[in-house]
C-alpha cells in the first residue's frame, strides 16, 4: 500500500522580478507621505496643545445676537392678600357659631364670649353715670334758682337807687322853695350814693354768680361726659365679645374649641377673603435684588395663562431665598383655591440685538471672565466679559464674535490649560 504525500500539489513560485518590487517599495512610499501630509496639521497642534480632551465630553454653544429675556420662574402658591387673624377682646367662655371651612359674609358673628366680670363692671359704670347726670340736673336746677335770686337783689337795688333820686329831686326843690331845710337835702344826697353803691354790687354779684354756675355746672357734666365714655367703652367691649367676620370669605383655621376659657388678647381663628387672592413664589437671592414692585409678570394653571403684576416683596431671606408676590390684573380667575399650585413668571428685563451665547456651567466655573473657544479643532482660552443673564442666555460684552463657537460645559477638564485639542 502506498502512502500519498503532497508532493503532487506543491507548486514552485516564481521569485518576484525587481521591477516588481520596487514598485511595491514606491507605493508604500507614497502612502506615508499622503498620511504625513494629512496628519501634521493635526500632530502640529497636538504637540502644540497643553493637553487633549474628547469633544464628546463637553458642550459646545454659538455666540449669537438677538433679543434676550431675563426673567425668573418657578412655581407658586395661592395665597390670600386678605387673610386677617382674630383675637379675644377680653377674657371669657368661648360659644363658637362656625367650624372650619365654612363660607362666611362680613358681618357675621363666628363665635361670642360670655364674661361676667365685663357684664357686672358695665351694670356698675352705668349706675355711676346715672348718679352723676342726676347730679349735674340738680346742679342745673340749684344754679337756676341763683341766678334768679341775683336777679331778684338787682332788680331791688334798681328800685331803691331810683326812689333815692327821686327823693333827692324832691328835698331839692323843696329846699329851694324854702319848705325844707338844706340838712334833708344832704341826706337825700347821701341815699342815692348809698343806693348807686348797692345797684354797682348788685350787678358786679349776678355777673359772678353766673360765672360761678357756669363752671359748676361745666364741671358736673364733664364729669358725666367722663363717665359716659367709660360706659361706652365698656359697652364696645361687650359688643366685641360678639366676634364677626371683617370679610367675605372662609374660615380658616380655628385655635379654640367650643366652650374654652380664653384670656384676653388670645387668638381664635382666621378668616381668608377668596376675593382678594395672589400667588406667592420663592425667588432666588442672586435675582431677588433685581425684583421691584411693579414689574409684570405670567401665572399659569390648568390650561390657562393670566397677566400678573409683582405686588410685593419680603424684605427677609431665608434659605438663599426671598417671597415675592403676584396680584392678578383685572378680573381675578374663578375657581382658585388656597394652597393651588401654579406656575410663576416674572419679567425682569427685555433687550433686542444683544451679543450673547447659552449659560452654562463656564459662567460660574470661571467666574465669567474666561472661555474657552473652538479654533481648528482647539479650545483656546480667553478672557471675557460677561453682562445681563437670564435663566438660558447670557449677554457678552467683551471678548467673542458673532459665530465664534465657545465650550460652555466640561471646562472643568481642561484644567485651566491654555490651548486643548478636542479629539474624536
Amino acid at each position: 500500500m502506498t502512502i500519498r504525500d503532497t508532493s503532487a500539489t506543491d507548486q514552485l513560485l516564481p521569485e518576484k522580478s525587481f521591477t516588481q518590487r520596487r514598485a511595491v517599495w514606491i507605493g508604500a512610499g507614497v502612502a506615508t507621505l499622503a498620511a504625513l501630509f494629512f496628519l501634521a496639521p493635526a500632530a502640529k497642534r497636538m504637540l502644540a496643545s497643553d493637553t487633549s480632551v474628547q469633544s464628546s465630553r463637553l458642550a459646545l454653544a454659538q455666540v449669537l445676537v438677538g433679543p434676550l429675556t431675563r426673567d425668573v420662574a418657578g412655581e407658586g402658591k395661592v395665597v390670600a392678600a386678605n387673610s386677617p387673624t382674630l383675637y379675644a377682646g377680653n377674657a371669657g367662655t368661648v360659644t363658637l357659631k362656625i367650624q372650619a371651612g365654612d363660607a362666611v359674609t362680613k358681618g357675621q358673628v363666628l363665635l361670642s364670649l360670655q364674661s361676667p366680670d365685663l357684664l357686672a363692671k358695665l351694670n356698675q359704670e352705668k349706675s355711676n353715670a346715672d348718679a352723676l347726670k342726676s347730679e349735674w340736673l340738680r346742679a342745673e336746677a340749684d344754679a337756676r334758682q341763683q341766678r334768679a335770686q341775683a336777679a331778684s337783689g338787682l332788680e331791688t337795688a334798681t328800685i331803691a337807687q331810683k326812689t333815692a333820686q327821686n327823693d333827692l329831686q324832691r328835698q331839692t326843690q323843696a329846699y329851694a322853695a324854702g319848705a325844707t331845710a338844706g340838712m334833708q337835702v344832704d341826706l337825700a344826697r347821701d341815699a342815692v350814693a348809698r343806693a348807686d353803691v348797692a345797684l354797682k354790687q348788685a350787678r358786679e354779684l349776678l355777673t359772678l354768680k353766673e360765672d360761678a354756675l357756669k363752671f359748676e355746672l361745666a364741671a358736673k357734666r364733664q364729669a358725666y361726659e367722663r363717665q359716659q365714655l367709660v360706659v361706652s367703652d365698656l359697652q364696645r367691649q361687650q359688643e366685641e365679645l360678639s366676634v364677626r367676620s371683617p370679610v367675605d370669605g372662609q374660615v380658616g383655621q380655628l385655635f379654640i374649641t367650643d366652650r374654652m376659657s380664653v384670656a384676653k388678647d388670645a387668638k381664635l381663628l382666621t378668616v381668608i377673603d377668596l376675593s382678594a387672592l395672589e400667588v406667592q413664589m420663592q425667588v432666588a437671592e442672586s435675582f431677588a435684588r433685581e425684583l421691584q414692585a411693579g414689574m409684570p409678570g405670567e401665572i399659569s394653571g390648568n390650561g390657562k395663562t393670566w397677566k400678573g403684576r409683582v405686588s410685593s416683596i419680603s424684605p427677609e431671606v431665608v434659605n438663599n431665598e426671598v417671597s415675592a408676590r403676584l396680584r392678578f390684573e383685572g378680573e381675578q380667575p374663578a375657581q382658585l383655591r388656597q394652597n393651588q399650585r401654579l406656575s410663576v413668571r416674572v419679567l425682569l428685563d427685555h433687550r433686542e440685538n444683544v451679543l450673547q451665547v447659552a449659560r452654562g456651567a463656564f459662567v460660574d466655573e470661571g467666574g465669567g471672565r474666561i472661555a474657552y473657544v473652538i479654533q481648528d479643532g482647539q479650545a483656546v482660552r480667553r478672557p471675557i466679559r460677561l453682562g445681563a443673564q437670564s435663566l438660558s442666555q447670557v449677554e457678552v460684552l467683551e471678548g467673542l464674535k458673532p459665530g465664534e463657537t465657545v465650550v460652555i460645559s466640561g471646562t472643568e477638564f481642561f484644567k485651566g490649560a491654555e490651548r486643548v485639542t478636542l479629539s474624536n
